[in-house]
């Protein structure tokens, strides 16, 4: 059996985005930007996937731009919010995904910003009252926080934090890139300033995003070279891709209740078969539905010999996951997530994470063998 549980990376493509893209690959090949009739064609392609990926968040297609990703939304999102709002504070967690932290770290490096980091609890829950003490005790801030996090899936409370930065007039900027699609984002009624997507996430196409901009906040262009998206992104746009996210966006709020209902039971599921089948499992971020990522559970195995061999073994026995361990030293490479949160580094950790297409047969068989490397590295 060979089982997928790594899609927190990336999904498998939805046959009905697959069968969209190839029709406008197969009959729209004009370029967007030119004035005949067949860069018309595409321009309205991608007029009508910027309306229906506005009205599926309650926003105005205006503020809508189209990217290569989440990395590229959430760098623009930040390098030009901070210098084109003269912000010399930001407030990130340590949890941030790289694209937001690096970042932000770069630009504490050459001298643009101060960098605060809001506390975080040891299951990655933000600390609310910290954050508020950091707004109160600086002037207009930066503020980067994901709704879901990546490795260890525990939520933000992006309502209560936006109220906050909205209270101390901060600009917030939220990174959606795991939780676009699974769950639905009312724009009209978030205080949110900027937010972003990564089609892949979601069962769309890779190399395809956007960037939500509010109105209220102005920014120039990161990349310069043409008029494209209103003057704010120069490239001849990724028609392909920008129709097959609009179409995976537009699925997934369809479907959304459905898939939520049954991926969280297959993640239920799995919590109480390890529970019962590999003694000592923990694991890691919050598991309650109401906390948690229905698709990601990042699971904490004991100690065992070889350990660092977990992933291969479950490779070879056809599993795709993710793992990690907290960094055991400021020189060792391991998940700065798990690090945050104080995660003990000689347990291995691996993320499964999952999709409408998993099933149970799956779970079983994975626990059955991660029961059996678990006895035999015991």
């Amino acid at each position: 059996m060979r089982v997928y549980f790594d899609n927190a990376a990336t999904t498998p493509l939805d046959p009905e985005v697959l069968q969209t893209m190839y029709k406008v690959m197969e009959t729209n090949y004009g370029n967007p930007s030119s004035i005949h009739g067949h860069g018309r064609e595409s321009r309205t392609l991608i007029e009508k996937a910027r309306k229906t990926v506005a009205g599926l968040l309650h926003t105005s297609p205006a503020e809508i731009f189209f990217t290569s990703g989440g990395t590229e939304a959430d760098n623009t999102a930040i390098r030009c919010g901070i210098a084109d709002n003269n912000i010399q504070h930001a407030i990130t967690s340590r949890l941030e995904h790289h694209a937001v932290i690096h970042t932000l770290e770069a630009m504490e490096k050459a001298g643009a910003i101060k960098l605060s980091f809001v506390d975080v609890d040891s299951k990655g829950n933000i600390d609310y009252g910290h954050l508020e003490a950091l707004l109160q005790n600086n002037t207009r801030s930066f503020v980067s926080l994901m709704h879901a996090n990546n490795e260890i899936g525990t939520l933000t409370d992006i309502a209560r934090a936006g109220d906050l930065c909205e209270q101390y007039n901060a600009i917030f900027h939220c990174d959606t890139v795991q939780a676009m699609g699974h769950y639905a984002h009312d724009l009209s009624k978030l205080k949110i300033h900027f937010m972003v997507c990564a089609a892949h996430k979601l069962h769309g196409p890779k190399g395809v995003g956007f960037l939500h901009v509010n109105h209220k906040i102005k920014i120039k262009p990161m990349i310069y070279g043409g008029s494209q998206e209103r003057n704010m992104r120069g490239g001849t746009e990724n028609l392909y891709g920008i129709v097959g996210l609009a179409k995976a966006l537009e699925i997934a709020y369809a479907e959304m209740e459905e898939h939520r209902h049954y991926i969280q039971g297959l993640k239920t599921y799995m919590i109480e078969q390890l529970r019962e089948k590999v003694a000592g499992v923990d694991f890691n971020g919050e598991i309650d539905p109401d906390k948690s990522l229905y698709t990601v559970l990042n699971v904490s195995f004991p100690e065992m010999e070889m350990a660092d061999m977990l992933l291969f073994n479950l490779d070879i026995a056809g599993i795709s996951a993710s793992g990690g361990s907290a960094c055991s030293s400021g020189t060792d490479i391991g998940s700065h997530v798990l690090a945050a949160i104080g995660a003990n580094p000689l347990r291995p950790s691996v993320r499964f994470s999952f999709s409408k297409y998993n099933t149970k047969e799956e779970i079983d068989y994975t626990v059955a063998k991660l029961r059996e490397l678990c006895l035999v590295n015991a």
